[in-house]
């Protein structure tokens, strides 16, 4: 799969494809696509190169971690021609190897919600600080990306989840009628007290 196109025309052809890693694989039901710089409002390089963001630049492949809220780790695919930034956010799958390996590590999720989520899905993989950068299409990766085998699934698309700006941009793509495809929330804008 070429990796080097926009987030958003990546994002749907990942639909399907399998995440390995830590004694898991998880076939991706859900994803959202980040643009870059000026691009994307909703995006962690929307103002450029930070120290967070850098691995968002390229080159394409490599495994983009951040954490968030405190306590959620959140995978990307880093998408695009180096030296512009974007990447697809991981946000639902379905575990269809090493189920027992993804129970222990979420003991008390259903297995419909094991990966229903971008930090869920994480935890599952055991995706952290340091699984920032590994690059998915290196076979001898701890964390591989492996093409869909098989049809291309269904896809619909819709609002990215939870954010507050790039509300309208219809982002989020998703295997039709799949039980691991997350509720739509929107984002709330929160306030400083």
């Amino acid at each position: 799969m070429r990796l080097d196109r926009p987030a958003d025309q990546v994002a749907p052809d990942l639909l399907g494809c399998v995440l390995e890693g830590h004694g898991v694989q998880v076939r991706l039901t859900e994803v959202e696509a980040y643009s870059g710089e000026g691009l994307d409002p909703a995006s962690h390089a929307h103002r450029g190169p930070t120290a967070r963001n850098t691995l968002m630049f390229g080159p394409p492949g490599f495994l983009y971690v951040y954490f968030t809220y405190g306590m959620h780790w959140c995978a990307n695919v880093v998408t695009g021609p180096e030296g512009r930034a974007s990447a697809v956010l991981l946000r639902a799958g379905e575990v269809v190897g090493g189920l027992d390996v993804a129970r222990a590590r979420r003991p008390r999720a259903t297995d419909r919600e094991l990966c229903r989520g971008p930090a869920r899905l994480a935890k599952a993989l055991a995706l952290d600080r340091e699984s920032l950068g590994l690059n998915l299409l290196d076979p001898a990766s701890p964390v591989r990306l492996l093409t869909r085998r098989g049809p291309r699934p269904v896809v619909s698309s819709g609002p990215r989840v939870g954010i507050t700006v790039g509300t309208q941009t219809p982002w989020r793509f998703w295997v039709e009628g799949d039980r691991t495809v997350s509720s739509y929330k929107p984002g709330v804008r929160r306030v400083r007290s």
